[in-house]
């Protein structure tokens, strides 16, 4: 098992950690030992050199190397990083305004998590992941899990009114009726030859008693259903779970035959050795029943991620002109807000 902790690349953990909403703000005075200020909290180059160092723990663990000081490169991680920091700070605001926050014991928590899922609870195991990658518990605490947490829990709190009731999700099936249809399906097998004459002779030796299967795989260019013998589920007018569309001359014949019948079909693809082997089940429209669960789950999915992206907005807007940068560290560019997902990981 791979114990890599630090599997994403800090540029990609600053924008899937926490969402970079915004927060614009000026050069200004801040103290000199602050890279910028939220508010009435400022943030200091202590701890921005330190999510630095973990940056280039984390390029080193990867094997990659570290982008040099005074390049594009390190000015785009810096300002990354920087923006981590600051948006760090907003989240951490706007959670204690929405009763969220994450405890030291939430954190141990996901620790004793990582340590049972990813290392079988041996805690000496975690231990030398962690040194193999040059960072320190507290760092992934810092930097990883406790953003993490943070993201979800605010997250989890901003979408918890998204449900759809019966009625929504009747009105939604109604109005898209056709998309809960299932064509009709049938199973098939063949064997696809580049010769009639090879055709030919395959169909004769079937209609003999020989193998379709032996014979599928012996001689069948379709190696995907020539591992299965030959058998194939098709649908008819859009692909159905695993019975896939096929092209109109193989279409047609696979749902004209009779069950057990041998046909030739020629097609684009070659000389098919066709034989239907089940009866044709004609196409079903799936009941309100039997999808309302899906229909609710997949509009809630919907209102959350509206809820989240107007969350997302209205920080972004609320903080505009609340954050001051220390002249020379303000982020040239803002990152577009994401959702997050869990960063840590041994990948």
């Amino acid at each position: 098992m791979k114990t890599r902790l630090l599997s994403l690349s800090l540029s990609v953990v600053l924008v899937a950690l926490l969402a970079a909403c915004g927060g614009g703000g000026n050069s200004g005075p801040v103290p000199s030992d602050a890279v910028a200020r939220v508010g009435t909290t400022t943030i200091s180059k202590a701890s921005l050199n330190s999510l630095l160092n973990y940056a280039f723990a984390n390029y080193k663990a990867q094997g990659q190397p570290a982008p040099k000081v005074g390049t594009p490169g390190y000015t785009q991680l810096r300002d990354q990083a920087v923006t981590f920091l600051v948006n760090s700070e907003e989240y951490r605001e706007e959670g204690q305004k929405l009763g969220v926050t994450v405890t030291q014991q939430d954190v141990d928590k996901q620790v004793a998590l990582i340590e049972k899922t990813r290392f079988n609870g041996s805690k000496s195991k975690l231990d030398a992941a962690l040194k193999k990658d040059g960072i320190t518990l507290a760092e992934l605490e810092l930097y990883n899990i406790k953003p993490t947490l943070l993201t979800q829990k605010l997250q989890a709190k901003v979408t918890a009114s998204a449900k759809v009731s019966t009625a929504a999700a009747q009105k939604y099936y109604n109005e898209n009726k056709a998309a809960f249809t299932t064509p009709k399906t049938r199973e098939v097998r063949h064997i696809l030859v580049k010769s009639k004459s090879l055709a030919q002779q395959l169909e004769q030796r079937l209609k003999g008693g020989a193998s379709f299967a032996a014979l599928a795989k012996k001689y069948s260019k379709d190696t995907g259903s020539a591992a299965q013998g030959g058998k194939l589920c098709v649908s008819h007018g859009g692909s159905s779970g695993q019975c896939v569309q096929t092209v109109p001359p193989f279409d047609k014949a696979a749902f004209s035959l009779k069950t057990k019948d041998i046909a030739l079909v020629h097609s684009q693809f070659g000389w098919h050795v066709l034989q239907p082997i089940a009866a044709v089940k004609p196409a079903h429209v799936q009941t309100f029943a039997e999808v309302k669960s899906q229909i609710q789950s997949n509009l809630a999915q919907q209102q959350s991620s509206v809820a989240w992206q107007n969350w997302l907005a209205k920080v972004a807007k609320d903080y505009k002109g609340k954050v001051t940068y220390q002249s020379g560290y303000a982020p040239a560019t803002t990152t577009t807000a994401t959702t997050p997902a869990p960063a840590t990981t041994t990948g």
